[in-house]
């Protein structure tokens, strides 16, 4: 958030490091975990439910993949340097700019103009978008794993 002492603040650097170490050690975790799963062991005792659970992990990795690799944009960027590049980047028509800020949710880095306008600045455009997908297709695929296993236990449990 942009403060009356300091309008040009981008991310926060710790919170930024905090993020790409957090997400890069999980999405290690989830990709070994899915890997442990292709075994022809694991493979041949597959239900319906771990194949559903198992792609909602694989849509959640690549969400935390791709919101990781929109950090690194901003990793080796100064305020001075986002500070140009929203000069450069200024839409025709758009007043004095008057300040950055830094986004972690969506993702961004926004450049703020006297009119009251802003535009966001650095990470590609498909970041933000793809991320929400990816999460939306994982939030579908959990769904379909629960419903599948509580009919597999209720099934299990009218059967004994």
């Amino acid at each position: 958030m942009i403060t009356a002492s300091n309008p040009w603040q981008g991310h926060n650097f710790a919170v930024l490091i905090a993020i790409l170490s957090a997400g890069g050690a999980t999405l290690l975790s989830l990709i070994g975990y899915l890997c442990s799963r292709l075994t022809r062991q694991v493979r041949q005792e597959y239900t319906p439910f771990c194949l559903w659970r198992d792609l909602s992990l694989l849509a959640a990795a690549a969400a935390l993949a791709v919101y990781v690799w929109g950090c690194l944009h901003f990793l080796f960027l100064t305020v001075h340097e986002l500070a140009q590049r929203c000069e450069r980047q200024r839409p025709s028509g758009a007043s004095t700019l008057i300040g950055l800020r830094g986004d972690f949710i969506p993702l961004r880095a926004v450049c703020e103009v006297s009119n009251g306008h802003d535009y966001s600045i650095v990470i590609p455009s498909y970041i933000n978008p793809t991320v929400a997908l990816f999460l939306l297709l994982a939030l579908i695929c959990t769904l379909a794993s629960v419903v599948l296993h509580h009919k597999q236990h209720t099934t299990t449990r009218r059967k004994g």
